[in-house]
């Protein structure tokens, strides 16, 4: 089935939850619909659906699995606790999928699973901060600074943390002894 083809391509190529490739399946039905006319919408619906359980009874499609492999890659990103529920959310994975996979993060975690980490590694990436080598550049721009972490999803009390660490060396112990 044409279907099937294009849903194992699909997977082949990107990790996805139950939830978003149904997204992908209903937009392809419907620009085929749109071209060639054919099935009803809810007959094409009934196909995506057993067309995923399928999927889901051979384990290639998992939502806790997809759920994981997204909130360590987001974590190691910098993205903080909440931007991951919510990148997660909105390609349709559960909260109890998220939840799960923050748990077994902070299992496979040798330090607490905690927004400051993940901002030090926001700041490390974007060389804010103590990562700046220039001192008058860095008070210059504290303010741009904090900006990019709070629209990062970060608090404030956070951003302060990270950017108000006097050297690389000082927050690198504060993560240490946030342990």
């Amino acid at each position: 089935m044409y279907l099937e083809r294009a849903a194992l391509f699909y997977l082949e190529r990107y990790s996805s939850s139950a939830e978003n490739l149904r997204r992908v399946l209903d937009r392809k039905i419907r620009r085929s619909i749109e071209a060639h006319g054919a099935p009803s919408g809810e007959e094409a619906a009934g196909w995506v659906a057993e067309l995923i359980a399928k999927l889901q009874r051979s384990n290639l499609l998992n939502d806790r699995t997809y759920a994981e492999s997204r909130v360590r890659r987001l974590y190691a990103e910098g993205k903080s606790l909440g931007r991951i529920r919510q990148a997660l959310a909105v390609k349709g994975v559960n909260k109890d999928d998220v939840a799960a996979a923050l748990e077994r993060l902070e299992a496979e975690s040798t330090t607490p699973v905690s927004d400051l980490p993940a901002a030090a590694a926001f700041a490390r990436k974007r060389k804010l901060g103590p990562y700046r080598s220039d001192p008058q550049q860095r008070r210059d721009m504290r303010q741009k600074d904090l900006g990019a972490l709070a629209r990062r999803g970060f608090s404030q009390a956070v951003a302060m943390k990270v950017l108000s660490a006097d050297s690389v060396a000082a927050l690198e112990e504060m993560l240490h002894d946030a342990d």
